[in-house]
């Protein structure tokens, strides 16, 4: 039997931080099977010790610098 990997799908904010509830923007795989949630705070304090365990970690934390095209220019 063959396993293919399909890719994570983007994380919403209704994905949750598994520490603090804040919203997720970290996804960590873990070889078992399972999937943590982080917030960007917590992805950061525990990304030593999850890239230890993880077998892929989606880090989305990027989105929260960029600036959206809709955000008018007077706001940037």
């Amino acid at each position: 039997m063959t396993t293919v990997l399909t890719p994570a799908s983007p994380l919403t904010a209704a994905d949750r931080c598994d520490r603090c509830g804040a919203q997720a923007y970290l996804r960590v795989v873990l070889a078992s099977g399972g999937e943590l949630l982080f917030c960007a705070h917590h992805g950061r304090k525990f990304e030593p010790e999850l890239k230890k365990i993880a077998v892929e970690i989606q880090d989305e934390s990027g989105r929260l610098t960029t600036v959206a095209n809709s955000t008018p220019d007077d706001e940037r």
